[in-house]
């Protein structure tokens, strides 16, 4: 398939900044900029759910999520935009046996489960977790990601498995797939992303540099061009379920090594407001990235998830639709320099 042809996507929680980005708003700027499908982003829904039943929804009122969620469906196929996946269910995985997290956990799943019948969509993307308390044995965390797989399953859905660059227990894209395969199933593979897959084996918000700075930095990218030959060689492209594209920014002031007052590591903070669409003042080897995963074959959704918050990461102002359609002027730039493979 020709990369002209690749569908496009855009997370929702990727675009809009004011409270009058509404997610109509949003979507009516991802539909006219072009793009073909959504990845709804849960707190997006949650805003919705709330503006539209006028009155406050909890993130665990799946009754009223519900229902907002087949206007949801409504409005997005009104747009011509299909809601690839619901995402990001986090810090499901690796509660100890017993515990109560672990059983709130299962209960979300369910309740999650139920919102993407509402939403007519058939894929959860789940991040790694990077919770400081769970039990991170590959087999345990592969045994909880089965049994959600078998929860799925009942409704035909799929689980995408994202590595989260600064999770407690698979930061890198060699993790997941470790942990994917221990699973097994037909509807479990990966979510893979530009920024995840780089900033977790390749740069670092912490350094003056920014890049990690624990090798010569001549072996530092002969090892990572070296992964990236891995990963092209070794995924199936079947197991690939979507790519999230995003750059990064080299903060201005390198990022604190400590955990801040949420709990939150040095890459998670970067990667919450730190990330912009490629060729936009980021520096991440985007492209190189990219041609990794299409050299496996894969030819499906690219999706722009970007959390551009500015290099200084204090915030930006942008308007909604000139913001997504850079957006896809930037999908449409990717796939020119990926055309050489």
């Amino acid at each position: 398939m020709a990369l002209s042809r690749i569908p496009t996507c855009f997370a929702t929680c990727s675009i809009g900044n004011r409270p009058e980005h509404t997610l109509r708003r949003r979507l009516d700027a991802i539909a006219l900029a072009g793009f073909s499908s959504i990845e709804l982003a849960f707190p997006d829904l949650v805003a919705f759910a709330t503006q539209h039943l006028q009155r406050q929804v909890a993130e665990d009122d799946y009754d009223a999520l519900c229902i907002a969620g087949e206007l949801v469906a409504i409005l997005c196929k009104e747009r011509g935009l299909r809601i690839l996946v619901l995402q990001p269910f986090a810090n499901f995985e690796g509660w100890p046996q017993g515990s109560e997290k672990r059983r709130k956990a299962f209960d979300k799943a369910k309740g999650w489960i139920r919102v993407m019948k509402a939403l007519k969509t058939d894929m959860l993307q789940v991040g790694s977790s990077d919770s400081p308390d769970i039990v991170t044995s590959s087999d345990y965390i592969a045994s909880d990601l089965t049994e959600l797989a078998a929860l799925l399953a009942e409704h035909k859905f799929y689980l995408a498995y994202e590595n989260w660059c600064w999770s407690t227990h698979a930061p890198s894209w060699k993790h997941v797939w470790h942990i994917v395969q221990k699973v097994n199933l037909p509807n479990v593979g990966l979510c893979l992303d530009t920024f995840q897959i780089a900033g977790s084996e390749w740069a670092d918000p912490t350094t003056r540099s920014g890049l990690i700075e624990d090798v010569p930095k001549e072996t530092l990218q002969k090892e990572f061009m070296r992964g990236l030959e891995q990963l092209s060689t070794t995924i199936p492209k079947e197991k690939i379920y979507f790519l999230q594209i995003s750059d990064a920014y080299k903060p201005t002031k390198p990022l604190s090594k400590e955990v801040d007052e949420n709990g939150l590591k040095p890459r998670g903070r970067w990667s919450h407001d730190y990330r912009p669409r490629p060729y936009d003042g980021g520096y991440l080897p985007v492209v190189d990235v990219t041609k990794a995963v299409l050299k496996t074959g894969f030819r499906g959704h690219f999706s722009m998830e970007v959390f551009d918050n500015g290099p200084d990461g204090s915030g930006k102002e942008y308007d909604l639709n000139e913001f997504a359609m850079l957006a896809m002027e930037s999908h449409k730039r990717l796939l020119e320099d990926c055309s050489e493979l």
